[in-house]
């Protein structure tokens, strides 16, 4: 889960990390008293769960409350169109007002889980201001870790060091270690996955987060309701928000191929094969582990809301879940939604035997499959025909 940059700055805060002063607007009005009452020069952000802002035009510097609420009528509601929200764009529906701070220099920083080690990676450059990808691909040595031990946390002597690998002065050294602190504290005590500030501005003796994406383990919001409050459904795929309702792990694809999976691994290895075999699938849709009928149901309506959709894979390894509750799920959902494009599934496991059978005297027209790279030919096929 994701959340907007001032919902971040304001957990910076409160773990005791300064941040330039700001205020949410949601209206022209809201921006022209915001910046009335920070005074001086301001910075009018536009608040969507994408990077790159400032290239689509989502940020502007004023230098008067009613410039800020004239930059803010012609921002609030645009399609802000940034490389990471994909040619359609996102509506700016807020705005974050902020004093303007003075930059020396801009620096790279974040904080994420190393699974690989088990440890928190804590990577740091001197390359702010730019994405990190873009980064590691030119010039990756200028791209900083240190690897965090949980048991022991993130010690000040690490920060020193990585400080002056960054060649900052003493003094704003001794500012990023009273940072890193409270980000630490901040990214273990809410469960985050990333704690990213892109840029961290250099100025005098301090370094300041000018902008900062915070995103939190799913897995662990049931310890944070404080966190699950901060969600905006908005910034969120309708038939994502949706599947999660119903514990489905969904993402929309650009293909016309739905697919309708129980393993995130079987998933991945699911779409691949359909590319193999010359199709493209619509969707990633894990319906888990223990998927029974109503989740299969609601799996098939999700898949079906597509209207690219030309046919549908299902390929369904039981091991927990019992293949005929799955079969029985996909008759009942067939039936009730109508479904009018091909069916191929592929059953294997517990009790595959009998959910075939169920599938074949159904009557409805689904096509069961011996093996993945057969289910993906025989759908490919249909749907090509």
């Amino acid at each position: 889960m994701n959340v907007h940059e001032y919902q971040a700055k304001g957990l910076l805060r409160e773990y005791g990390v300064e941040v330039p002063p700001g205020k949410l607007a949601l209206t022209p009005e809201d921006a022209a008293a915001a910046a009335g009452e920070i005074g001086g020069t301001v910075v009018v952000k536009a608040q969507v769960h994408a990077g790159g802002r400032g290239k689509g035009g989502g940020i502007k510097l004023v230098r008067s409350p009613d410039e800020a609420g004239e930059v803010a009528r012609s921002m609030l509601g645009m399609q802000l169109v940034t490389p990471q929200t994909g040619p359609k764009g996102k509506t700016v529906r807020r705005l974050y007002i902020e004093a303007d701070t003075a930059i020396e220099r801009e620096l790279y920083l974040a904080l994420l889980i190393d699974r690989a080690t088990q440890k928190v990676a804590l990577l740091a450059s001197t390359e702010g201001g730019m994405e990190i990808e873009e980064v590691a691909a030119q010039t990756p040595e200028k791209i900083l870790q240190v690897q965090v031990d949980p048991l022991l946390g993130l010690c000040d002597y690490q920060v020193r060091e990585l400080g002056f690998a960054l060649e900052l002065e003493p003094k704003q050294v001794g500012s990023l270690v009273k940072l890193l602190r409270g980000l630490y504290r901040l990214f273990l005590e809410k469960d985050c996955s990333l704690a990213e500030i892109n840029p961290l501005v250099v100025a005098g003796d301090t370094v300041t987060p000018l902008d900062c994406k915070l995103s939190f383990d799913d897995n662990a919001l049931y310890r944070h309701p404080e966190i699950r409050d901060l969600r905006d459904p908005d910034e969120e795929d309708p038939r994502e928000r949706q599947a999660s309702q119903y514990d489905l792990s969904w993402v929309s694809l650009d293909g016309n191929i739905g697919c309708m999976v129980n393993g995130a691994g079987l998933a991945m290895a699911t779409m691949d094969i359909i590319k193999l075999e010359g199709g493209e699938p619509a969707n990633f849709l894990d319906v888990g582990g223990t998927a029974d009928a109503e989740r299969v149901s609601h799996a098939f309506r999700l898949i079906l809301a597509d209207s690219n959709v030309k046919g549908i894979l299902v390929n369904i390894f039981g091991g927990i879940v019992l293949c005929n509750l799955v079969a029985e799920g996909i008759i009942h959902a067939t039936q009730s939604a109508g479904v009018k494009v091909p069916i191929v599934v592929r059953l294997d496991g517990t009790n595959a035997p009998r959910g075939r059978e169920m599938l074949q005297s159904s009557g409805l027209g689904i096509t069961p499959a011996v093996g993945m790279q057969d289910a993906a030919r025989q759908i490919v096929t249909a749907v090509q025909a």
